[in-house]
């Protein structure tokens, strides 16, 4: 038993240093092929320029309007998907006859497992008509991130409810022992001490959205520019990777490589702002 017990925990440990390794080995592809693009370009020219241009003379390697398109396709996908999903998921907790619980939850799991080109078909047939009919073509960031709203809901929906229900019923039931409605005990009590849980919902749910490429490609227009307008087409920093890598080249292939390298901070930062912001929470 004991040799059985030691092999399992070298296992174990394994698998835990073979998950740290091969976190650092993309981060060391990341930094090796990203680094010495940004210094050939100019950090300042690549972060802050208004111009993507590979195919000029001289290129032009400015990733600004990715980086602001990104981000404004993501807050406006967190718009949409956290109220719904935090909605939803105190319904399903507290409120959700048993009957009716068979068929939402599978449903809400469902959502999880469509390929993401299905979820751009479906915005090209529904979202984008819609949005055309009030203004421009449709493919803009308001219909990139109605979608995203929309397929970030599983995540947030799923560990929110999770944390939800971890809350001991000593909590809820104390509330109405005290004259709250069910409404009052679930908002004013079990979702405050459920908020470290929900948070790291949509923490999951910024890197879905952050991420997400296919969909966002057949949605957003994919134009570089600077975002002006709900209206108005935008392209992100994983659309920009996706539709150049294939046929990319020396610098330029280089500039794509250096673009993964800003996501994945970004993608860093969001989290460590949660990670703050939770712990700012956490403090009596």
């Amino acid at each position: 038993m004991r040799f059985v017990e030691k092999l399992m925990r070298f296992v174990f440990l394994l698998c835990a240093l073979t998950s740290v390794l091969a976190v650092l080995v993309i981060c060391l592809f990341l930094f090796i092929g990203g680094i010495p693009a940004m210094g050939e370009i100019g950090l300042g020219d690549f972060l802050f320029g208004l111009k993507w241009a590979p195919g000029n003379v001289p290129a032009s390697y400015g990733i600004f309007p990715m980086i602001l398109g990104s981000l404004a396709v993501t807050f406006g996908a967190l718009l949409v998907g956290v109220p719904i999903g935090l909605l939803t998921a105190i319904f399903l907790a507290r409120f959700c006859p048993k009957r009716l619980y068979r068929l939402v939850k599978p449903a809400v799991e469902l959502l999880a497992g469509i390929p993401s080109v299905v979820y751009g078909f479906f915005a090209l047939m529904v979202i984008v008509p819609l949005v055309s009919s009030i203004e421009g073509n449709g493919y803009s960031i308001l219909s990139a991130s109605l979608l995203l709203g929309l397929m970030i809901l599983p995540t947030i929906i799923g560990v929110s409810e999770s944390a939800l229900r971890a809350v001991p019923d000593s909590y809820y039931e104390g509330a109405l022992a005290l004259g709250a409605t069910p409404e009052r005990a679930s908002f004013s009590v079990v979702f405050p001490a459920a908020k470290s849980g929900v948070l790291a919902g949509v923490v999951l749910g910024i890197g879905r959205a952050v991420g997400e490429t296919m969909a966002v490609i057949m949605v957003a227009g994919n134009q570089a520019q600077l975002p002006t307008s709900l209206f108005k087409g935008v392209r992100t920093l994983t659309a920009n990777i996706v539709l150049e890598m294939g046929y990319a080249a020396d610098l330029h292939r280089e500039a794509l490589i250096a673009t993964g390298v800003v996501l994945f901070a970004l993608i860093l930062l969001l989290n460590l702002g949660f990670s703050l912001l939770k712990r700012r929470m956490q403090r009596p």
